[in-house]
Formats: C-alpha cells, structure tokens, sequence
C-alpha cells in the first residue's frame, strides 16, 4: 500500500458504455465529453498515491435489482449495464477509465456509491478522511454519493469538469446546491496541484474545539439540565 499524504480518496462513477456511450440505454448527454479529465483526475490521483475507486452499476439479466423507477426504461434501453455484456450499451469502461492493480472496483445497487456497498469499510480502513466525486450523472449518483459522504463525516470535494448531466443548467444548479450543503467545488487542472493541506479536516478540527472547550468545565445552573426537557 503506497503512502497517501492527503488521506483521500477519488471515487469514479458509473463511467460505463451504457452512460457514456451515445448508443448506449442510460446514456448521458455530457458523459463522453467530460472522459478526458476524468481519466486525467485517475492519472493524477494515482500519481499522488490517492487509493482510486470505480464504482459501477451492473444490472442482473432478469431486472431484478433495477431501480423501480427506472426499471421500464432500462427494458426499453436494451437491457443495458448487465454482466459480461459488451458494446455501447455495456458495462464496459472507456480507455483510461479501467481499473489497474492497486485500484478498487465496488458495484453498487442502487444511486448512492455508498448504498449497501463496502465503501464506507474500506474508506475507513484505508484511514481516508477526504473524497473526491467524479462521474456521472450529476444529479443522481454524484449528488446522493456526495450528500452520503457528507453525512458519513467525510470532507467532501467535487470534480466539477468530471461530472455531467443532461444540460448545462442541470449541471450547474446541481452543483451549487451540494456547494451550499459543504461540498468542495474543484475541477481536474486544480486537483494537479492537490496536496495534504488543500482540504482542511473539519470533523478534526470540530472534534478538537469540542475536546478543548470540555477540558474547562461550565458551571452547572440548576433548571438548564437534559433533564428539564423530558
């Protein structure tokens, strides 16, 4: 295991045929047009000793563990994303985009990369503090990956050039909406020069304060107890 200074992760999602790939059955508009930084965020990453994860939707043949509200598209699509498939409605990954060894490839079930997947277990064992989002689509997978991580505790960033939706307005409400919540908003040139001090800790430095203000103790007023509110 290669040392990783930043303690972060890039987390690369659903960047497959059937999304990417104009012919393909879920396919995202902007998905081929953003592949370039996104194979030059997993360059970069891998550079830098940052773990690089590939998380990926592959659909079982009969549907089962398609989404209910996707389920009627999916049929109508071709099918697309389902095991050993290939083409461009397949599960397949663009050049760049593949895993090599060392790297991390999680399937996950439903939108969220977080969602009944082992990534939360892994994150923590490789002690990653921060994630950084990249694939497609914006409003879905990115966007439920993001706010999950939040929630996780895990400082968020976005990699807003290797992200897409459907239309630019999409895209861009999308992102400020997860830069309101706490989401860092970065794109692929800028994460070149990502380093330990680029994202700062902020469960560490919430943890600290709150260690610091427990180690002066306030004085105690009758009637201001937990007690008082049962």
């Amino acid at each position: 295991m290669r040392p990783n200074p930043t303690r972060s992760a890039l987390i690369m999602i659903d960047m497959e045929s059937g999304f990417v790939d104009p012919q393909g059955g879920h396919c995202i508009r902007y998905a081929r047009s953003t592949v370039p930084a996104c194979v030059r965020a997993v360059e970069t990453a891998r550079s830098k000793g940052i773990p690089v994860f590939f998380v990926k939707r592959i659909y079982r043949a009969d549907g089962s563990d398609v989404e209910l509200t996707r389920y009627a598209v999916w049929k109508a699509g071709g099918r697309a994303c389902m095991p050993a498939s290939v083409g461009p409605n397949s599960a397949q990954a663009p050049e760049g985009l593949r895993p090599r060894p060392g790297d991390y490839t999680i399937i996950k079930p439903r939108w969220s990369a977080f969602f009944q997947t082992e990534l939360d277990l892994i994150l923590r064992r490789l002690d990653v503090r921060t994630v950084l989002l990249a694939g497609t689509t914006t409003p879905n997978c990115v966007r439920t990956t993001c706010y999950d991580a939040i929630a996780l505790e895990y400082n968020t960033v976005v990699l807003t050039d290797c992200c897409s939706s459907q239309t630019e307005e999409i895209q861009r409400v999308n992102l400020e909406d997860m830069e309101r919540v706490g989401a860092i908003l970065m794109d692929s040139a800028a994460f070149m020069d990502y380093g330990p001090e680029t994202v700062a800790d902020l469960s560490a430095a919430i943890r600290a304060e709150m260690l610091e203000s427990r180690a002066v103790p306030e004085p105690f007023e009758e009637g201001t107890g937990w007690t008082d509110w049962w």
